[in-house]
């Protein structure tokens, strides 16, 4: 069953629908669900599904020239083209005819094998976009060569773009909508430990209970997931030893460069460039106080919720695991569980927001929603604020998150009214976000006030 993607979806049918020459970029990280999509969009169309592999580039025209031939002739043929010229303008004259996609995945193998292809595609596409009914798809994983060699001002295919996509994982509602049998609650948790990377989650059972997913996946040697993260590294960058301990680091509360520099004992410069290919990876954020310019003050995070969950407790229970004590490693890691949530629930909330916003109910109409941590000059001491969002100089909402099985009380909504005096905008709103919710003091003091919102979880997974 093919899960979410709506808009891309909705994108590919539009572009199909041209009846034009039409050329698609599609990018993004490994296991995101590139290849799902095409395969699904393809589906009952005209189609020429090609994959590339990490090998010459003779093997990978081989493997073009029987797509081709397999797509005209039904039938698998030994023959091959010369050139990767050849076999393309042959697809370039066929759709001269009639609609027809050629879906080209993992791009890059195919030409960093065979350097000259992207002005060869560049030049057949100038000849024949006019009269050709070809829709082009390029696809890559490597979303830094796809920047850099097809989407960049200097590449030889610039210009020449008819649509692009960056494919990002999942967001919670699209999450949730793999695991209809799983508690709401479970929802959570399994986005918090898997995120919503789809090939992740085609790993979760809503059959099972929580424990026993991450026991048959994280805690478990022979599964695919045991090992992933380090795996992917291998795939994607060239010393995955050092990205491996500046991941750790990051995990393991190192978030300022110069911390970060310490942890794994490499000058900040060295640590710079490898953040920096982290960030385009998408693995780890850059995070400032909202309102701020980058300084001393930014800090980094795992982005990513499988790769935080893991950087958190699989190395340091590998010993454990590795000796099959799975029971032994979750019962070390269920007492940390809700408070590794808060950060989950927070990023929930900014997404329900966002919703909101969407769909015209929001009270402020805010630009970007971001967390803000500084220190109040009053008492000199640190404090953070979860959700800040502003419309303009006068009008901006304040959130504040609890994942615990507490109602939250009065105290919360007043530590965040407080906090919210540190700026000066004159039109505030207030929204608290609770697991399991609010006290009946803290709903009379909202009611008050009349500028609160309160949110619990139930309301968000039912929205």
């Amino acid at each position: 069953m093919f899960i979410g993607r709506e808009k891309e979806l909705a994108t590919l049918d539009r572009l199909y629908a041209s009846d034009k020459f039409e050329f698609v970029v599609m990018y993004g990280r490994r296991r995101v669900g590139k290849t799902a999509l095409i395969s699904h969009f393809i589906q009952n169309k005209n189609a020429i599904y090609f994959v590339g592999v990490e090998s010459n580039s003779q093997q990978n025209l081989d493997n073009l020239s029987s797509s081709l031939f397999e797509y005209v002739t039904c039938s698998v043929s030994d023959s091959s083209f010369r050139t990767y010229q050849a076999a393309l303008e042959y697809v370039f004259q066929l759709a001269e005819k009639e609609r027809l996609v050629l879906a080209v995945d993992e791009y890059p193998y195919v030409a960093r094998a065979a350097k000259s292809l992207a002005s060869t595609l560049q030049l057949l596409i100038d000849k024949y976009k006019d009269k050709s009914k070809l829709m082009l798809i390029l696809c890559g994983s490597s979303m830094s060569y796809m920047e850099d060699h097809v989407l960049a001002y200097k590449a030889p295919l610039y210009g020449r773009r008819t649509a692009q996509m960056k494919l990002l994982p999942f967001d919670f509602a699209d999450t949730c909508k793999y695991f209809p049998h799983f508690s709401n609650e479970d929802k959570a948790l399994v986005y918090g430990i898997a995120g919503g990377t789809p090939q992740y989650l085609l790993q979760m059972d809503d059959r099972l209970s929580i424990k026993d997913n991450i026991k048959n996946t994280f805690l478990n040697p022979t599964s695919s997931l045991y090992e992933e993260p380090e795996n992917l590294l291998k795939q994607e960058v060239r010393e995955p030893a050092l990205y491996n301990a500046i991941i750790t680091a990051i995990a393991g509360g190192a978030s300022k460069m110069s911390e970060i520099s310490t942890k794994v004992g490499e000058p900040t410069n060295i640590c710079a460039a490898y953040l920096k290919n982290l960030l385009e990876l998408g693995l780890i954020q850059k995070e400032t106080p909202y309102g701020e310019k980058p300084s001393r003050k930014s800090i980094y995070m795992i982005s990513d919720n499988m790769f935080r969950f893991w950087y958190r407790f699989i190395p340091d229970n590998a010993s454990v695991i590795s000796r099959g004590a799975a029971d032994l490693a979750y019962a070390r890691i269920a007492p940390h569980m809700s408070g590794y949530m808060g950060n989950v629930f927070e990023e929930i909330c900014k997404q329900y927001l966002w919703q909101l916003l969407l769909h015209g109910q929001s009270p402020v109409q805010f630009k970007d929603l971001g967390r803000w941590w500084g220190t109040d000059p009053t008492d000199k001491k640190q404090v953070e604020i979860d959700i800040i969002g502003e419309q303009d100089k006068e009008t901006a909402l304040f959130g504040e998150c609890k994942w615990t099985n507490e109602k939250v009380d009065v105290g919360i909504l007043e530590t965040l009214q407080a906090r919210s005096k540190l700026f000066h905008y004159q039109n505030i709103q207030y929204y608290l976000f609770a697991k399991t919710g609010f006290t009946k003091g803290c709903r009379q003091k909202a009611a008050e006030m009349e500028n609160v919102t309160l949110v619990t979880y139930e309301d968000i997974v039912e929205s």
